[in-house]
């Protein structure tokens, strides 16, 4: 029996709603609603940094762009934040591009980017390293609300662990784990009275995350300044963007954030870490003594098993992003 013409646009109009139905069922992805300007130290190079951030186009993902090098050719200028870029993890996380440019310390950063639900951003910056600010991410997490987000015409995607991926290396630990949401939980010991034995678990999808895990700063130890500086590290640090410990004591006058500060501050960077995943995950991060190479060896050993992992949508009424729309501002 052959359609007639009112059947056929119904049909249309019903295929149509459906579409519809399922775009907005989706969550979808994010920009900046306007550029913001960020400026500030570099903790390990001391240089004064500019960074631009940008408004990008879905499916842009987050990019760096080095606007120092004297080059047209985006090859040499610009750099993927994602895991298979990363070049170094002395005392910070490096990315790299193939023509050698490199952008350092992009883990509170990207935790940031992260904890708000960016997907895409163009990043232009006048120097090798991301400002430190406090010592935190919540310098970046301020600004970037101050100007809001902006809904994009696309899903967002996230990666779904499927099974354990556990990586060693003598005491130190940190596996992907299959779950709902995302969790992290992170144990540390230092032979220092000031920090000692600490743990914590953290729902990195509760909103309080922002004051209790993103307000940590970085830490280390005046004992070690000296060799730092003879590796060209730590040549910006400050008691403004380090809690620095001496011994049995704190020197920062304000003293610390948290009573466990350290350990949360691990939180901080295993997420920015993780955020090199190019997408949210969705199960459990759990990180013993790890720091950022441990993090990306997690990662790599994810994406090397194509049977540990899966690429989904994420809904709008799915947990991991039912806080995130509070950056978006009313239209």
């Amino acid at each position: 029996m052959r359609k007639t013409e009112f059947e056929t646009i119904m049909l249309e109009q019903a295929r149509t709603h459906r579409r519809e139905r399922a775009v907005a069922a989706a969550c979808p992805q994010t920009t900046l609603a306007a550029p913001v300007v960020i400026e500030g130290v570099g903790l390990h190079t001391g240089h004064m940094i500019r960074m631009d951030m940008h408004p990008a186009g879905a499916g842009f993902g987050i990019v760096f762009r080095r606007v120092d090098i004297d080059s047209t050719d985006r090859a040499a200028t610009d750099i993927p934040a994602r895991f298979d870029h990363v070049g170094d993890t002395t005392l910070s996380t490096a990315i790299r591009n193939e023509a050698g440019a490199s952008i350092s310390t992009v883990e509170h950063l990207m935790a940031a980017i992260s904890f708000l639900g960016i997907d895409n951003l163009l990043i232009e910056i006048n120097g090798p390293e991301i400002p430190v600010m406090d010592g935190s991410s919540q310098v970046f997490i301020e600004t970037i609300e101050a100007v809001g987000l902006k809904s994009l015409g696309a899903p967002r995607r996230a990666v779904r662990i499927l099974k354990p991926i556990v990586v060693e290396d003598g005491l130190k630990r940190a596996a992907l784990l299959p779950g709902e949401g995302f969790k992290l939980a992170f144990e540390i010991e230092f032979d220092n009275p000031v920090i000692g034995h600490e743990t914590i678990e953290a729902d990195f999808n509760e909103p309080s995350f922002k004051d209790e895990i993103l307000r940590a700063r970085t830490f280390g130890f005046l004992k070690d300044v000296e060799a730092m500086w003879k590796m060209g590290l730590g040549l910006g640090g400050s008691l403004e963007n380090t809690v620095v410990v001496d011994g049995d004591k704190v020197l920062n006058e304000e003293g610390l954030r948290f009573s466990d500060e350290f350990v949360r501050h691990k939180v901080l960077d295993a997420v920015g870490d993780l955020a090199l995943a190019g997408a949210p995950l969705i199960g459990r991060y759990e990180g013993l003594r790890a720091g950022h190479a441990m993090n990306n060896r997690v990662l790599r050993a994810l994406f090397a098993d194509a049977t540990a992992y899966e690429i989904v949508d994420l809904a709008s009424g799915e947990a991991a992003d039912a806080r995130k729309v509070r950056a978006i501002p009313a239209e």
